[in-house]
């Protein structure tokens, strides 16, 4: 009979010797939003630097993106290389080998659940034809990696911030693992910096509470067998499909340099056999949550083309079959676009909000397009923007979680905003199975403020 840890290392895995800060730590200064977040708003970064203060903070462990092209990168890895050491050798963490049940408050709902686990980097696969136990849900870009490999390469901790999706449309796994945990230790209960709400954790740290979880899972990759097999053609025999347990929802390219520097780890002798118990760098630490949790909710992201003016934009758009437009007005007809792109219609609808600067005449001035219908407008949409950036080097395209944060940005900035419609989250693993990974940055878990905060850790070199 397999252990329990045999079973969930068939699952690609384990149980997380997970690091917190002792309980006398002020968990309000150490918890920080995921790096990738506020890439344009250093203001956010800055708040969050005051409000960490001098208290040990994982914003020290962390490279924010918004800072990432600025002149010094090699020196301020460094710096957080030598700061992960540093908490290590002063002892500010407790350990214990668990996962950590998760409920999270934000400014917009209540109670979203996750799971605390570690996944085995030799069953993921980021390639749009792989078929793997762990799938990426949108398209992976390589020249984003070697940053984020710089900044894992060597680093004697792992902060997750990434978030996989199982889809559980009964919700049994998450609702059957919290009511255990609730009845053991409670790890920590924070407010999170910068208004972006609560968070409280539970130890599951009992075989049976392993148990249970890997049942669970188990059940869950047995039915998606079936569930996201893929049609046969005439003539040709059914192709076999793979159990396709989880589908990453944030966090891809961190997922995909974790996988990165394993691959090094490997060429040069240092890759081992599967560690049960999850130490080392052929693991990287997730928060598991349900696709059909009531509180996660999928947002668009939207895009921003810094240096494009309005008629440029609607140009480059009007390839798009039955493309039209209408001017709406400006600024104070911010409402009025957004519920019209969110309408359901028979047809695709997207907003273009017009900067200052760029041939915007300094002005706010929006506009509701619309084309053909197609079930993802960021399919037509992207391809254009890639080409208009290639053919137009001066440009710069920025993909901004939050409508509040793209008209903040259209009012600041020389440019025109790219308003997308709702993403509807049904169907989502179908759509990979069948597919592949969808455009990058298709969509969004959430505002940026409900992003995933660094909190719990892992030794990973140190």
């Amino acid at each position: 009979m397999k252990s329990v840890h045999e079973r969930l290392a068939v699952l690609g895995t384990a149980v997380p010797k997970t690091l917190l800060p002792r309980q006398d730590a002020d968990l309000s200064r150490w918890a920080v939003i995921a790096c990738d977040q506020f890439t344009q708003d250093r203001g956010y970064w800055e708040r969050a630097a005051a409000a960490a203060g001098d208290s040990p903070s994982a914003l020290h462990c962390i490279f924010p993106e918004a800072f990432l092209e600025m002149p010094g990168r090699k020196e301020r890895i460094e710096t957080v290389h030598k700061t992960m050491k540093r908490y290590l050798e002063k002892n500010i963490f407790r350990s214990s080998r668990g996962c950590v049940y998760v409920e999270r408050d934000t400014p917009y709902r209540t109670g979203r659940r996750g799971l605390l686990v570690c996944l085995d980097l030799e069953q993921y696969d980021w390639s749009p034809a792989g078929a793997a136990l762990v799938r990426p849900t949108e398209g992976t870009v390589p020249e984003r990696l070697p940053a984020r490999m710089d900044i894992r390469r060597g680093a004697a901790l792992e902060l997750p911030h990434i978030l996989v999706l199982v889809d559980d449309e009964k919700d049994e796994l998450l609702s059957t693992l919290g009511n255990r945990a609730k009845a053991g230790t409670k790890l920590y209960d924070t407010p999170l910096m910068l208004d972006s709400g609560r968070v409280q954790g539970w130890l599951l740290d009992k075989e049976a509470d392993w148990e249970c979880l890997a049942s669970g899972l188990e059940k869950l990759a047995a039915e998606s067998v079936s569930r996201y097999a893929l049609p046969a053609k005439p003539g040709v025999e059914a192709p076999v499909s793979e159990p396709f347990l989880y589908a990453v929802g944030d966090g891809n390219h961190s997922l995909a340099a974790a996988k990165g520097i394993w691959e090094e780890c490997k060429k040069a002798g240092g890759g081992s056999e599967p560690d049960n118990l999850a130490d080392g760098p052929r693991w990287v630490m997730v928060e598991i949550e349900n696709l059909y949790d009531p509180a996660l909710v999928f947002e668009p992201i939207h895009r921003f083309v810094y240096g494009a003016g309005a008629e440029e934009t609607k140009k480059l758009f009007s390839a798009l079959p039955g493309f039209s437009v209408k001017a709406l007005g400006g600024a104070e007809e911010r409402a009025r676009l957004v519920s019209l792109v969110n309408e359901k219609v028979p047809y695709t609808r997207f907003g273009i909000i017009a900067g200052k600067g760029s041939g915007n005449q300094g002005r706010a001035a929006l506009f509701l397009a619309q084309t053909d219908p197609v079930p993802l407008a960021v399919d037509r949409i992207q391809p254009l923007l890639d080409v208009f950036v290639r053919d137009n080097p001066a440009l710069f395209v920025d993909y901004i979680h939050g409508e509040d944060e793209l008209f903040r940005l259209a009012a600041q900035s020389a440019g025109s905003g790219i308003l997308l419609p709702p993403f509807y989250k049904q169907g989502l693993f179908r759509t990979v199975a069948e597919r592949g990974p969808l455009s990058r940055k298709s969509f969004s878990m959430g505002e940026a403020s409900e992003k995933r905060f660094y909190l719990e850790c892992r030794r990973l070199f140190g």
